[in-house]
């Protein structure tokens, strides 16, 4: 199977499965039951054997010595397939504005939206395997594990440590490069979530087109504008301006204000990456003047 057919199949599936909607049955309010999840998915693939993942294992300011290689998950991995699932608009503008209520929309999106990326994943798992292909899940393997690391926030390390991470992955794919706000920008932007698949099968590499990790941040700083709680200082760059100990407080809130759902995303609205690439969208050079 090649990338484009995946890509195709996959734009199928999400136009066509029922989970792709808000369900009745657990929609907080009756008006939202039918209202989709996501636009069309981005879809690229990383080499397993990239030097990127080792750089990752090795370097404990970007990940460290928890994170597994793809190799690790899988042994003779060949291949990583990133996805990007970039929220509707009408998801989006539920959750507009500085206001710290997380619209009912965005928590469904964060949660139940979530639920339908994973199902997606094990679909494409699933026609990887018909063809007689090995396919693993990291999200989803008995061996996914995450660990909090409070006391290294301040260094700059992250703070929350999976021993795998989406948006990593999807770097290494080609998909965008990372944000103030930490989340990645794709051509899509930044509003929407991730998922990945391991495997064996030889599909096409794409090309990662930047080779600075904060390459598509402008450091306009408008991320900081609605975040509840001020967590976000372009002044300090891009890869240290983000107050991870003060962003992670305040989504533990959210568990408890919103459960059983929870999130937040106000940094993800009303900023030149919320749907693109900033420097596109400005007619900006390509280049970010910051590393």
């Amino acid at each position: 199977m090649t990338l484009q057919e995946l890509r195709q199949k996959l734009e199928q599936f999400v136009d066509t499965d029922e989970d792709h909607v808000i369900r009745p049955d657990y929609a907080i309010r009756p008006e939202y039951a039918g209202v989709p999840f996501f636009d069309a998915p981005l879809v690229c693939c990383a080499d397993a054997e990239d030097p990127l993942f080792a750089q990752f294992q090795a370097d404990p300011t970007i990940y460290g010595p928890f994170f597994r290689r793809p190799q690790e998950w899988l042994p003779g991995a060949k291949r990583v397939i990133a996805v990007f699932f970039p929220f509707t608009k009408e998801i989006r503008d539920s959750n507009r504005g500085k206001s710290e209520q997380t619209s009912d929309l965005w928590l469904h999106a964060r949660v139940e939206g979530q639920a339908f990326l994973m199902k997606a994943c094990r679909q494409i798992a699933a026609w990887l395997r018909a063809e007689g292909y090995r396919t693993l899940i990291p999200a989803e393997d008995e061996a996914f594990g995450m660990t909090r690391q409070f006391e290294k926030m301040s260094e700059g390390c992250p703070g929350f440590v999976s021993n795998w991470s989406e948006r990593h992955a999807a770097y290494a794919a080609g998909l965008g490069t990372f944000s103030l706000s930490k989340h990645l920008i794709t051509e899509k932007g930044v509003c929407g979530r991730f998922g990945s698949i391991i495997t064996d099968a030889p599909v096409e590499v794409t090309p990662r087109p930047y080779s600075d990790p904060f390459e598509y941040c402008i450091l306009c700083g408008r991320c900081n504008n609605n975040c509840p709680v001020g967590a976000l200082h372009p002044e300090q760059g891009a890869a240290r301006g983000k107050d991870l100990l003060t962003c992670a407080k305040y989504v533990d809130e959210t568990r408890v204000r919103f459960a059983p759902r929870y999130g937040c995303g106000k940094c993800q609205l009303d900023v030149p990456c919320e749907t693109g690439i900033p420097r596109v969208a400005l007619g900006l050079d390509a280049k970010s003047s910051e590393g």
